[in-house]
């Protein structure tokens, strides 16, 4: 192998969107995330509440069906 190609490997803090922050070693000192295992709901056994109301509002009005007048 050549020397001095490869790049350095250093300890990185990684920062999540929940605050959360761990340390591991990369090649970039820092790295930020926008989901972990604190706050990943597969891992917390939590479920997020995705706001679909809004779509299925939508898909509703869509496709509705009229009444046909006889």
């Amino acid at each position: 192998m050549k020397d001095d190609i490869h790049p350095n490997y250093v300890e990185s803090k990684v920062t999540c969107s929940c605050g959360e922050t761990f340390m591991t070693r990369s090649t970039l000192p820092e790295i930020k995330v926008e989901v972990c295992s604190a706050c990943h709901p597969f891992y917390t056994g939590k479920q997020k509440l995705v706001d679909t109301a809004g779509r299925v509002e939508r898909f509703n009005k869509k496709y509705r069906r009229t009444e046909k007048s006889s």
